[in-house]
């Protein structure tokens, strides 16, 4: 039985790749909803490419490689092949320039991919933030010291990125247990997990990428599945955390643009003030708290249709160096403040809107977030602002009641007093508060904006009524 490598053309313009031993049959599922979640809310689609191999290995091998590839690169692959590329009457249209612009953010979400596999699948290859904006450099990791330090050192941040990093993490490591029996290979396993647990004690997307990875391998050996057959389903699963994560920025990013359409005005831009960063840089795609402005060019706004104000962030200025780098970059105008400014700006009346992201939320909607974001919500309540909380599911943890059991990492006084100067700016032995978060109460919470819906106080009913 051939298997098939193929990638298809969605109704939205965007590309979805896979692999099947039916491509009919396939195809037939996607444009009824019944195939991937990705092309369900993205019918009809158009069938632009294929490879076809002899096993489900190589094939689901080649799948993996075609994902890492940018879309510019996929492009090359297809029109180098000779098949026949079509494009959509929708996806064609210039009048408006929509389309133009819709593929302007294509390719930057291309350039700028937070997390991928190697094509090899033996490394995760990642941006480093740490030397953004000035350096646009990817690294490798390989072993578990170097993705331990990387999640560590913040050269991956943000909770949804972090997690695919772990899946990916696990999967890699664990494609190099030589243990020939499950006892021993789960005892290996149990102790990289632990290990990369150990990196970042907040990040609840961290323990929930590991655990998910971990009831996968368990699942998989219940049903009698061999080592290797485990080893491969572990890769798969860390993929699917992927491309699930994506989905669910998107899923945020529409339901918060149906906010900035409310607000949008004839006169003026939508003014948008955001903290930290919880962008594509800190996710699969898309973001958070970025998500909003990302879908409303994809619906056709224009960049100055929105006004986005970034707090600098400090001690690590993830908001200047990072989020006004994304956000720039993809073409939307941006201004950088310093996060002491945030009250004239919101007194200014140049704010209609806050986004900010979150690291985890407790059952009663209490949710920390990179620190400085409870200065800014307190803010938002005296001066009439919504502030909104962009809050994938995974990082609701039911099982903590308030903000108060919230665990707070304190981190490295050297972030404050020297790493962004050429000398050291405060007294040699001085004592240094360096919290990396804080919990904002939730009522100062206009609404949590989760992939399942929009949840406002008393948050822990719109939880259950969403099933979180």
């Amino acid at each position: 039985m051939k298997n098939y490598v193929y990638i298809v053309e969605c109704s939205d313009g965007t590309w979805y790749t896979g692999w099947t031993n039916d491509i009919e049959k396939r195809l037939k599922a996607h444009n009824s909803g019944h195939g991937a979640k990705y092309t369900r809310a993205r019918r009809p689609v158009r069938l632009i490419y294929t490879e076809e191999y002899d096993t489900p290995k190589e094939a689901q091998r080649r799948e993996y490689a075609l994902k890492q590839l940018t879309r510019r690169q996929k492009e090359q692959l297809v029109c180098g092949s000779g098949q026949e590329m079509h494009r959509s009457r929708d996806t064609q249209r210039t009048d408006t320039g929509k389309e133009d612009r819709k593929m302007n953010v294509e390719q930057f979400f291309d350039q700028v991919l937070t997390v991928r596999l190697t094509p090899d699948r033996q490394a995760i290859d990642i941006i480093d933030q740490t030397l953004l904006p000035g350096t646009i450099r990817r690294i490798n990791l390989e072993t578990k010291e170097e993705i331990w330090e990387a999640i560590k050192k913040l050269r991956v941040r943000g909770a949804p990125a972090i997690g695919i990093t772990a899946a990916y993490g696990m999967a890699v490591l664990s494609s190099r247990i030589q243990a020939q029996d499950y006892d021993s290979f789960y005892r290996e396993f149990s102790e990289l997990k632990e290990y990369l647990a150990s990196s970042r004690p907040t990040a609840v997307n961290l323990f929930w990428a590991l655990n998910r990875m971990d009831d996968c391998l368990q699942k998989a050996a219940s049903d009698g599945r061999s080592l290797d057959e485990i080893r491969e389903i572990l890769y798969t699963e860390a993929e699917a955390i992927r491309d699930e994560d994506v989905q669910i920025s998107r899923n945020i990013g529409e339901i918060g643009f149906g906010l900035l359409k409310d607000l949008k005005k004839a006169d003026r831009p939508v003014g948008i003030l955001t903290h930290c960063n919880a962008g594509t840089l800190a996710t699969g795609k898309y973001g958070t708290a970025t998500a909003p402005m990302y879908i409303a060019l994809e619906q056709g706004w224009a960049g100055d249709d929105m006004h986005v104000y970034c707090d600098e962030t400090r001690p690590l200025l993830q908001g200047a160096r990072l989020t006004s780098f994304e956000l720039s970059s993809a073409g939307i105008t941006t201004t950088v403040q310093c996060d002491n400014m945030a009250s004239l700006l919101m007194k200014s009346g140049k704010i209609d809107i806050i986004f900010v992201g979150c690291d985890r939320v407790a059952a009663n909607g209490d949710a920390a977030n990179k620190i400085g974001t409870s200065g800014l919500a307190i803010l938002a309540k005296h001066y009439g602002i919504p502030f909104y909380v962009c809050a994938p599911t995974s990082t609701i943890d039911r099982s903590t009641p308030t903000g108060e059991q919230i665990p707070i990492e304190m981190r490295d006084p050297d972030e404050v007093t020297q790493m962004w100067y050429s000398e050291r700016m405060a007294p040699q032995g001085i004592d240094v508060f360096n919290p990396a978060f804080d919990v904002t109460d939730h009522s100062l919470i206009t609404g949590m904006i989760t992939e399942k819906g929009l949840c406002t106080d008393p948050f822990d009913k719109d939880f259950d009524k969403y099933g979180i």
